[in-house]
């Protein structure tokens, strides 16, 4: 059974169409990568796997059951995080506090150990927070504000957030841009640890080609909604219609 199956997804906005017949499939702890020029569908494309969108026909199957009309707190429920392209955390809270929201759809009422005051279920989720607070070497930050954190920090901080959900699938929009290229190869290397730690399946929107070939296994080619082509990066580096897509921008 394949992780994660797109068929015939269509999205339109009025007379806008978003989306075309996007289909592609995704199996278990791979990492492939959506790309394609600014506008193709790729974060409308996140919106509807994650339930922010439902699109308006077409199918989205995830370990074989359906994702469609469902909100977007059950399908985290159901196993898929995601980040976003703009972050979004709470500036005021801590960056403990925001990883430890991340734990939220985890956590299991106990009414007599609330009244006992037991803090065992909390303690549990801590301590998970606290393994990825290491994971991710924000030791030095965990008691900041997320305002004043540096932006490289704010956006570990946004992927500590949806690792400590325990994903099956973790959706991740765009996550070096803005990022210096010390940073962008730290996350770089962060990406593949999360799936071999973690045991993920990550996919990707990317607009950085160089990180993006070290790090997916598979590309999906996205332009104006339609699925231009998918394989390999070495594959799709190659494919004339994708360079095109490509001209005047970096490929």
């Amino acid at each position: 059974m394949q992780l994660l199956t797109v068929d015939a997804l269509t999205v339109r906005f009025g007379g806008i169409s978003a989306l075309s017949d996007v289909g592609f499939t995704m199996d278990d702890r791979e990492i492939l990568s959506i790309i394609g020029p600014n506008g193709a569908g790729k974060t409308t494309l996140f919106n509807c796997i994650s339930g922010v969108y439902q699109p308006t026909r077409g199918e989205i199957l995830f370990q074989g059951e359906s994702l469609l009309g469902l909100s977007p707190d059950r399908i985290a429920v159901k196993g898929i995080g995601r980040t976003f392209q703009n972050i979004r955390l709470f500036n005021n809270m801590t960056v403990l506090d925001n990883l430890m929201l991340g734990r939220h759809i985890r956590f299991r009422r106990n009414p007599l150990q609330a009244y006992l005051r037991i803090r065992t279920e909390e303690l549990r989720h801590r301590e998970k927070v606290e393994e990825v607070i290491g994971f991710l070497d924000l030791q030095a930050y965990r008691k900041m504000r997320v305002m004043d954190c540096p932006y490289g920090v704010q956006k570990r901080v946004e992927l500590g957030r949806a690792i400590v959900m325990e994903p099956k699938l973790l959706l991740l929009d765009e996550p070096v841009a803005g990022l210096t290229a010390e940073e962008k190869n730290r996350v770089a290397y962060l990406v593949t640890e999360i799936r071999g730690r973690f045991g993920l399946s990550i996919l990707l929107i990317e607009h950085d080609l160089r990180i993006v070939s070290r790090l997916a296994d598979r590309m999906v080619v996205l332009n104006f909604g339609q699925k231009l082509t998918e394989g390999t990066p070495a594959e799709v580096q190659k494919n004339p219609e994708v360079i095109r897509a490509y001209v005047g921008e970096e490929a």
